[in-house]
């Protein structure tokens, strides 16, 4: 092949590539078939399973934001509150998630500790950091990596499926405990807000809108629902 049969692929005609919005296209979220875009929000209806067409999701940044700041906030009693409280003839012990995780560190039971940390610490933070840095780089307008921050929210996505084996890590760790006649469990305070924060984190994956992230030139007016 000549090199002038060769496609041309320079990066100008990369980066100048338009969105099927540009050209009056929305996908529908629900079944992913590829419309044209209707004239005011909410107008017309996906031709094959009749779900509402927006071009964005409406209000998707800021209803983001609400169930994001929302879970930082319960994030610091969900670690710091007791999240499971302990009550016997000798007396009553509560005990937090990292009590909870050093409890079976020190008792020899690595592999559980390990397992109650990464689920339920790291997990949940790393959802919460990695939505706020994605929030942050569509509002300051970035066109840095929109593949790598795409594949990240496809990361936080498949996490929300998965997110309740952390309520399922606490009550494995529950479980676990060693506990003797006339004794009586109890959830805390801390895993209502634990399990707060794990659903606020799957509404707010659910509420943001990816198709921003490609959006590099001004961010498009969210219409109302």
């Amino acid at each position: 092949m000549g090199r002038e049969d060769r496609p041309v692929t320079s990066t100008a005609s990369r980066e100048s590539a338009e969105s099927a919005a540009a050209h009056g296209l929305v996908s529908c979220l629900a079944c992913g078939l590829l419309c044209r875009s209707p004239a005011a929000p909410g107008a017309i209806r996906c031709p094959r399973c009749h779900a509402c067409l927006h071009p964005r999701k409406p209000d998707s940044i800021a209803r983001t934001w609400a169930f994001l700041i929302t879970a930082c906030i319960l994030y610091v009693p969900a670690n710091t509150l007791p999240i499971l409280e302990t009550r016997s003839l000798f007396g009553s012990q509560s005990n937090t998630i990292m009590s909870g995780v050093i409890l079976f560190w020190n008792s020899g039971s690595w592999f559980v500790a390990a397992l109650i940390f990464f689920a339920s610490i790291v997990v949940p933070l790393t959802k919460l950091i990695a939505l706020a840095l994605l929030l942050i780089s569509i509002q300051r307008r970035l066109a840095w990596q929109p593949h790598q921050r795409t594949r990240l929210y496809r990361l936080l996505d498949f996490i929300g499926r998965w997110s309740m084996l952390d309520i399922y890590v606490t009550a494995l760790s529950v479980a676990l405990v060693q506990v003797e006649s006339l004794t009586s469990m109890r959830a805390g305070l801390g895993a209502a807000a634990f399990g707060a924060v794990v659903v606020l984190t799957m509404l707010a994956v659910q509420a943001f809108d990816p198709r921003l992230i490609w959006d590099t030139g001004n961010i498009p007016e969210e219409p109302n629902a």
